[in-house]
């Protein structure tokens, strides 16, 4: 095991950023005490020590444990005998350990500390490290090889790979966008039917050797799918697939090839031949073999608290400091999905994607029947998964002050799909709290950052969000009226920016997603002062705040909303929801919609500020005035010289006033200091101010030190 190489590519996530001192990112300074109750592991040590000193004695003799797992088992030893301590630690040296299976914990492993040694940053990997890198010249291409004997027995195939710390690209073509579909043969059923074959553009793809090697990446509406190849007809243009895609697909769809040795043309891009058992890597400029740290996920999960909620039997009271979990994999070979919505087909192992979200990703770090346990500066990084996961029977858990970074799918989910009828196996109030959460959707796009399913009275608070490519939060798992359980959820002083649209440029890759999204009905859900802004969907989509269906009771109030695509709030159908005292600012087309008209009030709106220079003001349906509206402020900087030409759905002011809205409401100038450059602080001789609107304080967004 290597002590430091593996570690460096945490300084690339920025864990020393502004704010987040040493001590913030370590265990407390000073060397731990020893005594009963205390072990240590660290990579130069011996698991037939004695586990109870930090370091290797000079004779040899005694020293720290070697690995996690011997060090859990003498702690069991210890709790065993009659004067047994109650809550030992267990400190974790520096270096990179390689796990050959998942740590367990269970609910006799209650009550523990499982740190990062004072000042060091362990990690615990699922991975594996790859070595004998020889230089190779394999049809005029210049590359290194390596031997991956468990890929040609058929034990150990990958879809990541690591080097220096960085995440490596899985062959691509094309090397940098996305192609588009000209046609599909076959009409779907249905739109929630997929399709196992479409149309290419003359010259996207063609009959390379490896190409039954390969998957097309596709994107439709919300989802992707990832579609093995059968086959390319390069006369007929046409591709086709051993699964259908999630959802119907629709020409000018994005996709992209992955996985052709004959498109391993750029540094830093990588192949790996099964049959044979080699890895091809084209080297980025400077890297030597030999010099390089390569590696590859073996295990989907890194650890897994193990606790039983239907007997009452859970993993409590656990503090995880400073630790790091890497290098795990998760892949759509052979699994079914019990997580399909009501009315939706199950994902079955011939259907390449989830209905919504990556739902059946699991974390990397994942438990059930977890109970007040903590994960504070933990790092979650370089997965091809969601970074942690509480499913069954969580409840009253933090994570705070951790990373989540170079993710596969999301960052965190919390509950289930399902809402389960024992109290004692439904997942409620866990907190994320000054977390930072970013660049993730690598493998599976339509992933998020923080997901809360059928799950109530969590707090998400003071976290920073951004580069995902589908959504920020999501919260609820009901689609329209039914029975839901996502109640009383918080969501306050976030920053959640560029999603979508990465901060790279890449995308927008889908539709239907925002900055927060919500489903079915959430009595006591307020979503207040929070930060959101760029936010970007491909055909239709990129909403700021998104109540989806059902979406019901939900306060939003003193959010800052600006540069979304299509709008920055959206209510879908719902009720009883309250929009008051938010600044949404500069949508491209719409900067507020209404999709369903119902019999029943859709929701409140009052007391904002819509600024805008594009675009209309209000799109989709407001026909039959079940919604208020009113003592809001509007200004669309184009009719600077002509405000009584804004139209509302159509209508001038006055008609709309006469229709019973916003009949307080002014077209005015807001009079922000700097809009332009993102700055909305009102002047004292704002009109709103004057109406009655509350100033909206932003400088405790975000996670604090």
């Amino acid at each position: 095991m290597k002590r430091n190489s593996a570690r460096s590519w945490i300084l690339g996530f920025g864990l020393l950023m502004v704010g987040w001192s040493l001590a913030g990112c370590a265990a407390q300074p000073g060397a731990p005490r020893t005594g009963a109750g205390t072990f240590f592991v660290a990579t130069n040590g011996n698991d037939s020590w004695s586990g109870r000193v930090a370091a290797p004695a000079r004779n040899g003799r005694d020293g720290p444990f070697a690995t996690v797992p011997r060090a859990l088992e003498a702690i069991r030893e210890e709790r065993s005998h009659p004067r047994g301590v109650g809550a030992p630690t267990l400190y974790v040296r520096d270096g990179t350990y390689f796990l050959t299976s998942p740590v367990v914990l269970k609910p006799e492993d209650s009550s523990l500390r499982l740190m990062a040694y004072p000042g060091e940053r362990p990690v615990l990997s699922a991975g594996r490290a790859i070595a004998g890198w020889k230089e190779v010249d394999v049809s005029g291409k210049k590359l290194w090889a390596a031997e991956i004997p468990g890929a040609r027995a058929g034990k150990w195939f990958f879809r990541e790979l690591w080097v220096n710390g960085e995440r490596r690209t899985r062959a691509r073509h094309p090397n940098k966008g996305y192609f588009s579909i000209e046609g599909l043969p076959d009409k779907a059923k249905e739109w929630t039917q997929g399709h196992t074959r479409f149309q290419f553009h003359a010259g996207d793809l063609k009959v390379w050797p490896s190409l039954t090697n390969a998957e097309v990446v596709a994107m439709t509406r919300w989802v992707e799918s990832r579609l093995p190849v059968a086959g390319v007809d390069e006369a007929g243009q046409l591709v086709s697939f051993t699964k259908r895609s999630v959802f119907e697909l629709q020409v000018d769809d994005l996709y992209y090839i992955e996985h052709v040795f004959e498109a391993l043309d750029a540094p830093g891009e990588w192949y790996l031949d099964a049959a044979k058992g080699i890895l091809f890597y084209a080297p980025l400029p400077g890297e030597r073999p030999g010099k390089i740290e390569a590696i590859a996920p073996v295990q989907s999960q890194v650890l897994r608290l193990e606790g039983q909620p239907q007997t009452g039997q859970f993993v409590s009271d656990v503090e995880f400091n400073g630790l790091t979990f890497a290098h795990a994999e998760w892949n759509l070979a052979k699994v079914g999905d019990t997580n399909a919505a009501p009315g939706w087909p199950a994902r079955t192992s011939e259907v390449g994607g989830f209905n919504q979200a990556a739902i059946g990703v699991p974390g990397a770090v994942w438990g059930e029947g977890v109970r007040h346990c903590v994960f504070t500066n933990c790092t979650f990084a370089q997965v091809g998964t969601y970074g942690l996961e509480l499913a069954r029977g969580c409840r009253s858990n933090r994570i705070t002050h951790c990373e989540f970074a170079d993710l596969g799918a999301g960052g965190i989910k919390i509950g289930e799909t399902a809402i389960r009828p024992v109290a004692a196996e439904q997942t409620e109030g866990n907190e994320i709290s000054d977390c930072r959460i970013h660049d993730g959707g690598k493998t599976f796009q339509s992933a998020i950052g923080v997901w809360i399913g059928q799950s109530p009275n969590n707090r998400i608070a003071h976290n920073l969000i951004h580069d995902f490519y589908y959504t920020g939060i999501s919260i609820g798992w009901t689609w329209g009226y039914g029975p839901a359980l996502a109640s009383n959820n918080i969501v306050e002083f976030n920053h959640i920016h560029h999603i979508g649209v990465q901060s790279d440029g890449d995308g927008p890759v889908l539709s239907d997603m925002a900055g927060i999204y919500t489903l079915g009905k959430q009595p006591g859900t307020r979503i207040v002062n929070n930060l959101w802004h760029d936010m970007a969907a491909t055909k239709y989509g990129g909403w700021g705040i998104y109540f989806d269906e059902g979406s019901s009771g939900i306060l939003a109030e003193s959010n800052v909303v600006y540069r979304t695509t299509h709008g920055g709030f959206h209510q879908h159908y719902g009720e009883t929801n309250i929009v008051r005292n938010n600044i949404f600012a500069f949508a491209r087309d719409q900067q507020l919609q209404r999709s369903r008209d119902e019999e029943h009030v859709s929701f409140s709106f009052s007391n904002n500020i819509v600024l805008f220079d594009k675009g209309v003001l209000l799109g989709s349906t407001w026909k039959n005035d079940q919604f208020i509206l009113d003592r809001n402020i509007y200004w669309d900087t184009r009719l600077t010289n002509n405000p009584t030409e804004m139209k509302f759905a159509g209508s001038t002011l006055e008609k709309w006033q006469g229709r019973g809205h916003d009949k307080n409401s002014q077209v005015a100038d807001p009079l922000f200091a700097a809009p332009q450059r993102d700055d909305f602080t009102l002047n004292a001789k704002s009109p709103a101010l004057k109406a009655g609107f509350q100033r909206i304080n932003l400088r405790h967004v975000g996670p604090r030190p």
